[in-house]
């Protein structure tokens, strides 16, 4: 996995009137969770952009005060008018525990029945799964060169080393469509 460093520093003052003021001169208060304590801090809003505006996860590495937390995005808050970043939680993680992020999925190959005429389908663009920092990879890739036509990818379809699938076995990934030539064309046939 990815990663990316951001320089923050603590908070002292955690009232309403001392985050209106921080957000006010162009910072985001953030907090970080899952250590042996929570820990307040902030960060500049720019140090943030590579991080939230990119489908891919990054493991974080928060410089806060000089000392350095390995961390994920658990959560993000915007202004409901502006879009503005106002808040971001972060989980703490650790080499030894493992944790459950959503990956994005990445197709690879032509499917047969694309080549039928058929119209590829991703159902899900990100899908959760459970295990260790090391073992993350940056893409889940399915390889869809096999796929026929009017047939489909499941969770349970797929699986990775060293990591758990947590999306419903059932639910589909991808699949290929009929389309009304396609449906034409096999109508001919038959």
């Amino acid at each position: 996995m990815q990663t990316i460093e951001v320089k923050a520093a603590k908070r002292t003052d955690l009232g309403k009137t001392a985050t209106k003021e921080l957000r006010k001169s162009g910072n985001v208060p953030s907090v970080i969770y899952g250590g042996k304590e929570n820990i307040h801090f902030f960060a500049e809003q720019n140090e943030f952009r590579k991080l939230l505006f990119t489908p891919n996860v990054y493991i974080v590495k928060l410089n806060i005060d000089g000392t350095i937390y390995s961390a994920i995005i658990k959560d993000t808050q915007f202004h409901p008018v502006s879009d503005e970043l106002i808040h971001i939680d972060f989980l703490q993680v650790f080499e030894d525990v493992p944790i459950v992020v959503e990956l994005p999925v990445k197709l690879e190959g032509l499917a047969e029945g694309v080549k039928a005429g058929g119209k590829l389908a991703l159902e899900q663009r990100k899908l959760r799964v459970k295990g260790l920092i090391k073992d993350l990879p940056d893409q889940l890739i399915v390889n869809i060169s096999k796929l026929a036509l009017g047939k489909t990818i499941q969770v349970g379809d797929l699986q990775y080393p060293n990591l758990e699938l947590l999306n419903a076995k059932h639910s589909v990934v991808s699949s290929v469509k009929l389309t009304r030539a396609a449906r034409a064309a096999q109508q001919k046939e038959d």
